[in-house]
């Protein structure tokens, strides 16, 4: 049997329901298989729909137990039902009231969509399209209505019963049940809604909001682990202050909770009032858990909150405009990320990431505009290109209006579209409204995919005193020149050259909205360098052609750290392309004078300095015909060179920042970037000498005092062959042998180890009691790891690799398939691998479309990567 792609939805055909739903009265009877959903609608024709329609509700997977009309049985010849729709041949051309009851079992439930049950408590999660899992429904973004929710157990199974919005009422229901009932009176969609219900322990405090209400907040995490929750809840209360004072957001109903369980398909989920989290983005303990750890809990706990407004209050009104909600609230989290921490030093984490997992998006066969025209299915448009570059569309946005007009118009989106189903559209116009300026050019971003490249070329007249930077732009495809914000600046011998003058510039942004356009600068009295895209100010790829020596200047000289850092990446991404001896001694010593200046006043800084740029950045710098393996020599080598050559620099930075006996832990910025520098250094001195560093390794490993130094210091041990680095992987699983959240740094730190036993070694992890094929962060942490992480042996030139990722993806595919169907996009630049392995890539995935049945997930995705160029 063929497996085809999967029919496409289009933009172009959105037209409005033919039905709204006002009112949802649910009553939900929690069984571990056999759950009873009633659902009691209250609907009536749309004014906008087709007149005379058919009434539709989507189901996935639904088994009708009852329906009624106005309280009638409706007769069999009237509707017409299927696990996967139930129609009403001839509803009334009035309001009516619909009651459905279905039966569900959460248990088996292995999609982990709709209802599900894991490790006894009860979930769910309806984004995008989950809720018609739960009952028959007009699951589509832009239905919104009032929710009530009855939600009833045995109370001893689930003594804890959370629902949307605020408790009304809560009792006992005979001798061993209990119900709780929950009321939201804020429409909302289908996809924000959620339930939970289980044995659940909590940490809980209470913020005022600007308005002076008082809210209830609160984390459930599984019980006994309450001590773990105490900085998400601190960073619950951090986003809640910090949206009231950056965008004048409160909060708006009586309580706000958090709740972790173990099996989720994604990070969180925003709905209104109770988000639902991955534990591993909850709990934290310094025994547990990595400063990465908490940066990111704080991160995710921030923009799922944030989504109160931009997603829930505001929300999109279809699929489509899913950048909408995602890319703003990205942006939105960045923003606080940068005020909790080192705006700087996260700027260049946020731009590390855009390139590693946007860029080679949109240069594959899965790339597709930050505002899709078409999808087969949705799940798959949870994309990088949706999140990242949609928040650097919103930044690009901020950067030509300017900060104090971009937060009134912000104002201004919000008030036009509180309890709306908006659109990009909607978004862009409330800000040409209050500027007075025209953004038709500028949504252009929203509409073009791929990332432009940004050309620009410099002479210098030194008798005139004049230098001309020329800007062009280009991007495959039509469509017109984008609106490309360039922040820039010229730096000469000593510093930034503050005298030189250049009438285009505005706050110094030049705004490139045509295909080329000519900058010059008058007063510049010796040969500058030119500093582009300061701070990244715009998701371009550049074209600067400058000898590593200017580069290096900019390292030493810019005022711009992201492009102090940008010139550091750079040279060691040509010295990887093109291996020179006698420039990477060059880069050494220009490293060595970097450290011996500000290693100490900014180590965080310094960390991002020494990091070299990853194999799979520079895999995506060359145009075809990627030999990973080459690259892997070369970036080696390269590490191996400067760990000899700054050996003394980076001992003397071990011992400076070697903490002090009895600190306590703490993950705040400052510290955090300590321990950062002081580990990048030990990775550095085993590079170049790998038997002191496996010593010093070993060493670390014994002292440690927290995760962060724990899990470096095997890191660095994992890659040195030997017996050391067998005993303390065997000795760190033994300690964590009852913590699943630590094993999975255990598992994806033995997945990327790039040795051809690393498969064999997956093997056997595969194995190991703690590995759960059923749980997604168990194989995102295995698997995943190795597929994304490793590119020596993932695309081994025997197609091993290829195969182990595929027959996971084929094992995954029934259970799972968002789960299944992320692992394969894994393959996304398969083509442009050198021909042998392309070819044993090409094989797994006809393997994988040979399979009969395979779900619209992974059959999506399957076709785009076989079919795209």
């Amino acid at each position: 049997m063929r497996t085809e792609t999967p029919p496409l939805i289009r933009l172009e055909d959105y037209r409005p329901s033919d039905f709204l739903i006002d009112r949802v009265d649910l009553d939900i009877r929690l069984d571990p298989h056999a759950t009873r959903v009633t659902a009691t609608l209250a609907l009536r024709p749309n004014p906008a729909g087709e007149p005379g329609a058919a009434l539709h509700l989507d189901g996935d997977d639904l088994a009708l137990v009852a329906l009624d009309l106005d309280g009638e049985p409706l007769a069999p010849e009237a509707y017409a039902a299927s696990p996967a729709r139930l129609t009403l041949h001839a509803p009334p051309r009035r309001p009516f009231v619909l009651r459905v009851a279905t039966q569900v079992d959460p248990t088996a439930n292995t999609k982990l969509m709709g209802l599900y049950r894991t490790e006894g408590v009860y979930c769910t999660q309806c984004e995008a399209d989950g809720f018609r899992r739960i009952t028959y429904f007009l699951d589509r973004p832009d239905v919104m209505a009032v929710y009530t929710t009855r939600i009833e157990a045995a109370r001893d199974e689930a003594p804890v019963l959370l629902g949307n919005g605020n408790p009304v009422e809560a009792g006992p229901v005979g001798a061993d049940r209990h119900y709780a009932l929950w009321h939201d009176p804020h429409p909302k969609p289908a996809y924000l809604f959620a339930i939970v219900g289980g044995r659940l322990g909590k940490v809980e405090t209470t913020f005022t909001t600007m308005e002076g209400r008082t809210v209830a907040c609160a984390v459930y995490v599984e019980p006994g682990k309450e001590a773990r929750a105490a900085y998400a809840l601190d960073a619950v209360v951090r986003s809640m202050a910090w949206d009231e004072t950056a965008f004048g957001r409160a909060y708006d109903l009586d309580v706000f909770s958090v709740v972790a369980v173990s099996a989720f398909n994604m990070g969180a989920m925003e709905n209104k009032g109770l988000n639902i989290f991955n534990d591993k983005y909850v709990l934290a303990s310094p025994e547990t858990a990595t400063d990465a750890d908490y940066a990111a809990i704080e991160a995710i706990i921030a923009h799922e909150y944030f989504h109160n407004w931009s997603g829930n209050r505001v929300t999109c009104r279809d699929w489509f405009q899913l950048c909408l909600k995602e890319g703003l609230t990205v942006f939105r989290d960045q923003e606080f990320s940068s005020d909790m921490r080192s705006r700087p030093v996260h700027r260049i984490a946020e731009v590390r990431g855009l390139r590693a997992r946007q860029f080679p998006e949109d240069a594959g066969p899965l790339r597709h505009p930050v505002r899709p025209t078409a999808y087969a299915e949705i799940n798959n448009f949870y994309t990088a290109t949706v999140y990242d570059k949609g928040a650097e569309i919103v930044r690009m946005l901020r950067t030509l209006i300017g900060a104090p007009a971009f937060r009134v118009g912000m104002d201004r989106y919000f008030a036009d579209n509180d309890g709306r189903a908006a659109t990009v559209e909607d978004f862009l116009a409330a800000f040409a409204a209050v500027t007075g300026r025209d953004l038709a050019q500028f949504a252009r971003w929203y509409e073009r995919p791929g990332t432009p490249r940004l050309t620009a070329r410099m002479t210098y007249d030194a008798a005139a005193a004049r230098c001309t930077l020329r800007l062009s732009q280009s991007l495959p495809g039509a469509g017109g020149p984008l609106v490309i914000p360039v922040a820039l600046g010229l730096v000469g011998e000593a510093g930034p050259l503050t005298g030189a003058a250049c009438p285009a510039l505005s706050d110094g942004v030049a705004v490139l909205d045509r295909a080329e356009t000519e900058l010059v600068f008058e007063g510049v009295t010796e040969r500058p360098v030119p500093s582009l895209l300061r701070d990244f100010s715009a998701p371009v790829r550049l074209d600067l052609d400058l000898t590593d020596a200017e580069r290096l200047r900019l390292l030493a000289r810019d005022a711009d750290p992201f492009n102090r850092w940008q010139a550091a990446q750079d040279v060691a991404l040509r010295l990887i392309l093109d291996p020179d001896a006698a420039r990477a001694t060059a880069f050494g010593a220009a490293l060595k004078a970097f450290l011996d200046g500000e290693a100490l006043r900014d180590p965080a800084f310094a960390a991002l300095v020494l990091a070299l740029p990853s194999e799979g950045e520079a895999a995506d710098a060359l145009p075809a015909e990627v030999d990973p393996d080459a690259i892997h020599r070369a970036r080696w080598d390269l590490r191996a060179a400067l760990g000899r050559q700054l050996r003394g620099r980076l001992e003397r930075i071990d011992a400076a920042l070697a903490p002090e006996a009895g600190a306590p832990y703490s993950p705040d910025a400052a510290a955090a970037g300590r321990r950062s520098l002081r580990n990048a250094a030990l990775d550095l001195i085993a590079a170049g000498d790998p038997e002191a560093g496996a010593a010093r390794a070993a060493e670390r490993l014994a002292e440690a005092t927290n995760m962060t130094d724990r899990l470096a210091a095997l890191g660095t041990l994992s890659l040195i062959p030997g017996a050391a680095r067998e005993a303390a992987l065997d000795a760190f699983a033994a300690r964590y042998a009852d913590e699943p959240l630590v094993l999975d740094k255990w598992f994806a730190l033995q997945a990327t180890i790039p040795e051809p036993g690393t498969l064999e070694r997956i093997a056997r992890l595969q194995r190991h009691p703690a590995f759960a094929m059923t749980n997604p962060n168990r194989v995102r942490a295995l698997v995943g790891s190795f597929a994304f992480g490793n590119p020596t042996q993932f695309a081994r030139a025997d197609g091993a690799g290829f195969a182990l990722v595929g027959d996971t993806v084929a094992a995954l595919d029934s259970a799972n398939p968002q789960v299944a169907a992320r692992l394969l996009t894994a393959f996304g630049s398969w083509r442009r691998l050198e021909k042998s392995r392309a070819a044993k890539a090409a094989e797994i995935l006809n393997r994988i479309k040979a399979i009969p049945g395979l779900s619209r997930d992974v059959a999506d995705i399957l076709g785009r990567t076989l079919e795209g160029g």
